[in-house]
């Protein structure tokens, strides 16, 4: 079947069937994709970008759906892709995260899309960065980018948002979790959710002692509890999003972060397109020859990298 046709004058003004088409489009990587993206790309940059991550359970749907709420009753619109694992057998997404979202699901300023994180090590593919221009092309201001939550697989969601949020919980030592997995490094904003729980005060100031004693220059980001589950909390977290927004546009810290997501996102396009040019079926053909060779002590993998590169 012919891919459905997207209006791009209807996506501008916010349409979520050309919205929806448009991502599909990229999803199933069309032809007509990379055209389409490079005519969105002019309008991007002025949507806010927000990453939720954290470890599984957290409630970071919930906490999507609440922020997004929040965020509506200030009139803004809002755009949310929910990264889950990708099947193994369909290669979509698994868990649908916005079965979590239907307080704004029926919502005509907010979008909501599931995307399957593909294998892609950061927790982020390339196509979800896409479908977030698209958002953001489409006149969202505000964008969640959830992400699955498997630790360190998912350092890749700072360079994706503006503002980081780490959402942890009380009752298993997520902070000491997260200080191995690399979160530490990567939060604008830890949310400490399902804070209604016992041993939550005790998480927080555990969290905030690591904070302290971390060792660097860069200022310890703040700590909210929020039960979200309930809407408590929802606005100091806003709150403190924003307080992180005026902080970075002000230092120019936003623009060089912006400038980077740019860069690596150029590197990232060049690496995909030398990989893929580079293996030819001749070269494929002496790749397998070499690990046969490789495999009788015949040669090593050094040498045949260096062959293959001079091939």
């Amino acid at each position: 079947m012919a891919p459905q046709r997207v209006d791009v004058d209807q996506l501008k003004r916010g349409s979520s069937l050309a919205i929806a088409r448009a991502i599909s489009l990229v999803e199933n990587e069309e032809p007509a994709a990379q055209a389409l993206l490079a005519e969105l790309f002019p309008l991007t940059g002025r949507a806010y970008r927000i990453g939720i991550t954290g470890p599984p359970g957290a409630g970071k749907s919930t906490l999507t759906n609440r922020l997004a709420q929040q965020y509506r009753r200030t009139g803004l619109e809002v755009g949310i892709i929910a990264v889950d694992p990708t099947s193994p057998f369909t290669g979509g997404a698994l868990l649908g995260d916005r079965v979590r979202m239907t307080d704004v699901e029926n919502d005509g300023g907010v979008f909501i899309r599931s995307m399957a994180s593909r294998g892609s090590l950061g927790g982020l593919s390339r196509k979800t960065a896409e479908a977030v221009d698209i958002l953001d092309a489409a006149g969202k201001q505000i964008i969640f980018l959830e992400t699955v939550g498997v630790g360190q697989s998912e350092l890749d969601i700072a360079a994706a948002a503006d503002t980081t949020v780490v959402v942890l919980v009380p009752e298993s030592g997520d902070s000491i979790q997260a200080m191995k997995a690399g979160l530490m490094e990567i939060a604008d904003l830890f949310v400490m959710n399902k804070a209604d729980r016992a041993g939550a005060d005790q998480a927080v100031m555990a969290l905030q002692m690591i904070l302290h004693f971390r060792g660097n220059d860069r200022r310890a980001p703040e700590v909210v509890k929020t039960t979200a589950s309930e809407g408590i909390g929802i606005d100091e977290t806003v709150k403190r999003i924003q307080e992180h927004r005026v902080g970075m546009e002000s230092s120019g810290a936003l623009a060089d972060r912006r400038r980077l997501r740019v860069s690596d996102r150029i590197r990232g396009l060049v690496s995909e397109r030398l990989q893929s040019d580079f293996w030819s079926p001749q070269r494929k053909q002496l790749l397998e020859k070499c690990v046969g060779e490789a495999m009788e002590g015949r040669c090593s993998p050094y040498y045949a990298a260096e062959l293959l590169l001079r091939e």
